[in-house]
């Protein structure tokens, strides 16, 4: 058995609303082996991963899956739950996961959840060699291999404080998407989204970090403001260092000046011997060390979001606690092991102890060493700094804070200028005013910690993800700006131009996607197809957007899922014959499956917008669990009317004028003869594309006067829509450039030029190669049927089509129809087909191409004009 491919969707998908991995297996001959036909195997795997026997499975119960087992599955759901199973051992919490077969016997689609996409991949992987392993009885070190996993989920896992802040927004349905590898989250869409890396938010200045990490200078900034903080400077020798300490008095402490976490901080050094060695330590991380006076008291941490004090934790250093028979050393490796809140780095509520210079030292200090045996019950600390990082740990205090020691930590973030900080205080009681008890605010932090605040070891929990998330949120209706995707077989460009085009007329700012680039306010700032999640979340990026206008193709739901998470509106223009037989997509059905993604991830107060005149989108309107929107260029539509006598909005049209229903009462919105694009009707798809933008827009709060506005200056041109029925004149003859590249395309093209011809239609048609053969010929005998002469032509891209063999089923399809063989031409290059085309028509004709590539046929229209002024022939 052997993978052939594993992605990790993270957004919704085909597959699950939720993120998961797709890993293609090829069974090989165990494709149909049940798995009591192999000796010894459920012993095995229940042995190496005893936790499949809690599994549920199909069963609906604990032990479900190994009853399963015994009964004889089959090898792709056995790979499921062992991935399944994997991540639970990793500690993440996974149970959702399906198998499916694909075209061929021996391939599966084994779909699970993850949390981490290192371990969602890895875990598929790790599950198919144990198996292959377990089967050939070969040796394999499962736990070598779950080890080193672990160690890289370590230092891929965001971290608890990133983890928390990502929880409490999604709770309050606000997106949240991961940006780059690290921890920076954007909360939101557009214009009114926020961005926080841990617990620094995007509203904290380059000048406040810097100054908070600086000690010395935050703390002769907080000394200004009647802050009191310990006495100190910055040393650069041994001799300062001595100098310095004997000029304030031991005890002292010293550490890196612009350190963090604890690391390199020692206190309580009483002597000079101790201050020289701690001097060195420090030197390790930092050649900029502090010394201070040493303040005796209780070690407290305050976090201040915003303008106030939303927890405080007293602080206790790492330690241990004696049985009589452990050394310190077997103590902390027993801690760190056996206590499930200690983890790596900041993976969990608590950090394991590590043993470093400074605790060896600090032992020393005591006269002890990591081979001393304490008694039972003695405490032994490892460290005087109290640092989580350093395995420390906390206890909840927040409500013994005096009322002056909460103003003075506010003050002091904000004459920092921090917005969320960490202020650690020093004092022998946070109860009492620190200008009494003789406190100090030892330092103030930059992107605090809240493990201690959410998890402490003693006391109540503080919700203060909470706490920042309602911060960021503050004085804001919502957090992100609204987003419309639109699907369909046809029309979809277009009506997410008309859409964007509505909206930038209301004086917002707009970013959109299309199969022709990204776009922000009409300018392209990429080009190319960019209709799939990674465009979608380039437009979601962007602060200066108001709106995102997004088409979102059928390859890119498939291969990718969706780049946002919920829309406010979600338009399937139609659902046609196109791209069966590729990527899994056999028949209509499995079309529909896929497009209907778009309108149920929606919210539940947005919009479904539906074509009532598409089969198919009657079928997927089942699955709408928003409100719904329907659209028809047939006022009599069973399905519309039925949905307007419920009071539903609708939108729909006869030959003179589109009209809208608001639930209440049906009236005109406007005249197809003021909408350029309809061509006075003629055009009737851009009729459909009209209703769907019309729809669209006003699923989001668009005043219908200006969805009239919109649609009445939006030209079927270069500018607004290039590539769509895009009309030129060349010498008197007519050239019109469309997209179309399926039957349907084709069908509303062919229609619309029959009602405008007067002489001669002339075809320059080609289709792409990922098309079946039977739509191929279909296009071809249209096309046979409307053209009095047709240029076939081939695209650069073949996709795997052999050169001449999309023309060969292109003509066989034209010879099915009227046209005469003796005017059907192939030139496999699009630029001179259309050149040929264009050169033996005659004024009054209609040269039509159906292209793949934009830019170069306009090339071609110029070259040619240029051609026709030089010899002196009249152009049109």
């Amino acid at each position: 058995m052997k993978i052939i491919s594993s992605y990790a969707y993270p957004r919704r998908n085909i597959y699950s609303h939720k993120p998961v991995v797709k890993m293609v297996v090829d069974l090989d001959e165990h494709y149909d082996t049940p798995t009591k036909a192999i000796n010894g195997l459920n012993d095995a795997l229940l042995k190496v991963l005893p936790g499949l026997g809690r599994h549920n499975c199909s069963k609906g119960h604990e032990g479900g899956f190994a009853e399963r087992l015994e009964e004889g599955t089959y090898m792709a759901h056995v790979i499921e739950h062992m991935a399944i199973e994997i991540q639970n051992l990793l500690g993440y919490d996974i149970a959702y996961g399906k198998t499916i077969r694909s075209d061929s016997m021996n391939v599966y689609n084994v779909v699970y959840g993850y949390i981490n996409e290192l371990a969602g991949i890895e875990s598929g992987r790790i599950a198919v060699d144990l198996l292959n392993s377990i089967i050939a009885c070969q040796d394999f070190n499962f736990e070598s291999e779950m080890k080193i996993l672990k160690s890289k989920c370590v230092q891929s896992d965001i971290g608890v404080s990133t983890s928390m802040i990502k929880k409490e927004a999604e709770k309050k349905g606000i997106p949240v998407m991961k940006i780059g590898d690290g921890s920076l989250l954007q909360l939101g869409y557009g214009k009114n989204s926020r961005r926080i890396q841990a617990t620094l938010s995007d509203n904290s200045t380059c000048i406040a970090v810097d100054t908070a990490c600086n000690k010395t200078l935050a703390k002769s900034i907080m000394a200004e403001y009647g802050i009191p903080v310990p006495e100190g400077k910055i040393v650069r020798s041994e001799n300062e260092l001595l100098q310095y300490c004997m000029s304030i008095g031991f005890p002292v402490v010293i550490k890196p000046n612009f350190g963090s976490h604890g690391i390199g901080v020692s206190i309580n050094l009483k002597t000079p011997e101790e201050a020289l060695e701690a001097y060195k330590i420090a030197c390790e991380y930092e050649d900029t060390i502090l010394v201070e006076k040493f303040i005796k008291g209780n070690h407290y941490r305050l976090l201040v979001v915003g303008d106030k004090v939303v927890a405080a934790s007293l602080r206790i250093a790492a330690h241990v606690i004696g049985d009589g028979e452990s050394t310190i050393a077997e103590l902390i490796d027993r801690e760190n092991r056996e206590n499930p809140l200690r983890g790596e780095d900041h993976e969990k509520p608590l950090t394991k102890i590590v043993v470093d210079k400074v605790v060896q030292a600090y032992l020393k200090k005591q006269h002890k060493s990591l081979d001393y045996i304490p008694d039972e019950g003695e405490k032994i600390f490892l460290r005087e700094n109290d640092n989580l990082s350093t395995g420390g740990i906390a206890i909840d205090v927040t409500e013994d804070v005096h009322p002056e020691n909460l103003k003075m930590a506010v003050t002091a973030a904000q004459v920092i200028g921090l917005d969320i900080a960490g202020v650690d205080i020093t004092v022998s009681d946070i109860g009492v005013p620190l200008t009494k008890a003789e406190g100090a605010v030892i330092e103030i932090n930059a992107a605090p910690g809240i493990r201690m605040h959410h998890f402490p070891s003693y006391g109540k929990g503080r919700n203060v993800a909470g706490e920042i998330v309602n911060l960021l949120c503050s004085g804001k209706r919502k957090m992100s700006v609204p987003v419309i995707s639109v699907t369909g077989t046809n029309g979809k460009t277009t009506t997410v131009r008309m859409i964007s085009h509505i909206l930038r007329g209301t004086s917002n700012d707009v970013g959109m996607t299309t199969t022709d680039g990204v776009y922000y306010n009409g300018e392209c700032i990429r080009h190319g197809d960019n209709t799939g999640p990674i465009s979608a979340r380039a437009v979601l990026m962007d602060k200066r957007v108001d709106y995102a206008v997004l088409e979102t193709a059928r390859g890119g739901i498939i291969n990718r899922g969706l780049g946002y998470d919920l829309a406010d509106v979600g338009v399937i223009t139609n659902i046609q014959e196109d791209h069966l037989g590729i990527d899994g997509v056999y028949d209509m059905e499995d079309l529909a499956f896929v497009k209907a993604l778009v309108i149920e991830a929606v919210k539940k107060n947005g919009y479904a917008v539906l074509n009532a005149d598409d089969e198919y989108c009657m079928v997927v309107k089942e699955r709408v669990k928003s409100q719904l929107i329907l659209f028809s260029a047939k006022a009599d539509n069973k399905y519309l009317q039925e949905h307007i006598n419920r009071g539903g909005i609708a939108f729909f049209s006869d030959e003179k004028a589109i009209y809208f229903n608001d639930g209440h009462q049906s009236r005109i919105l406007i005249s197809l003869d003021e909408i350029p694009v309809t061509i006075g009707g003629v055009l009737k798809h851009n009729i459909y594309n009209a209703l769907a933008a019309s729809s669209g827009a006003y699923g989001l709060g668009v005043e219908p006067e200006d969805i009239v506005r919109g649609l009445t200056s939006f030209k079927c041109d270069e500018k607004d829509n290039p590539g769509r029925f895009n009309q030129f004149d060349v010498r008197g003859v007519k050239v019109v450039i469309d997209y179309g590249h399926n039957i349907d395309g084709y069908k509303h093209v062919l229609n619309s030029l029959k009602e405008m011809k007067k002489r001669k239609l002339i075809g320059v048609i080609g289709v792409p190669g990922d098309r079946t053969d039977s739509s191929t010929l279909a296009i071809g005998e249209m096309s046979g049927n409307c053209f009095d002469k047709i240029y076939i032509k081939e695209d650069k891209d073949k996709r795997g089509r052999k050169a001449g063999e999309i023309a060969d089923l292109l003509k066989q399809g034209c010879r099915l129809g009227m046209i005469a063989e003796s005017e059907i031409t192939i030139e496999l290059s699009e630029e001179k087909a259309f050149e040929m085309a264009i050169a033996n028509a005659e004024p009054g004709d209609i040269v039509v191409v159906f292209y793949e590539e934009y830019e170069p046929l306009l090339r071609v229209i110029e070259k040619m004009r240029n051609s026709y002024e030089k010899t002196g022939l009249i152009i049109a």
